[in-house]
């Protein structure tokens, strides 16, 4: 059964720094050609935060997060992660990372196959 898990979330003051983990099991990313993580706040939509190709690297940012997060996978790990640093309190949600069979153009919640459980994140300004 395939599964995601994410960890690496916590509490922790504006201007910190965290970083999210994704490990996946009963797969390999080789067999997923996008991988991404999103983030949902209490009463909001969730949203597509950053992503990345398996196979060639490319890297898409929301804007609001551009130069601040850096998204990078460890395929012999099979690992997903999220640096985050310089975090703002807007940046508090719930984040989750997701796998998508196909690459896309769009940062969409419905191209997304397999699903984490999600780790909180929590931002005090």
């Amino acid at each position: 059964q395939v599964q995601l898990v994410e960890s690496g979330g916590g509490s922790v003051q504006a201007g910190g720094s965290l970083r999210l983990s994704c490990a996946a099991s009963g797969y390999t990313y080789s067999n997923y050609c996008m991988m991404g993580w999103f983030r949902q706040a209490p009463g909001k939509e969730r949203e597509g935060v950053a992503r990345i190709w398996s196979h060639g690297g490319y890297k898409y940012y929301t804007d609001s997060v551009k130069g601040r997060f850096t998204i990078s996978q460890d395929n012999e790990k099979n690992t997903l992660y999220l640096q985050m640093n310089s975090l703002k309190a807007e940046d508090t949600a719930m984040y989750y990372c997701a796998a998508a069979r196909l690459c896309r153009s769009e940062m969409s919640i419905r191209y997304y196959d397999t699903w984490g459980q999600g780790t909180q994140v929590t931002v005090s300004s």
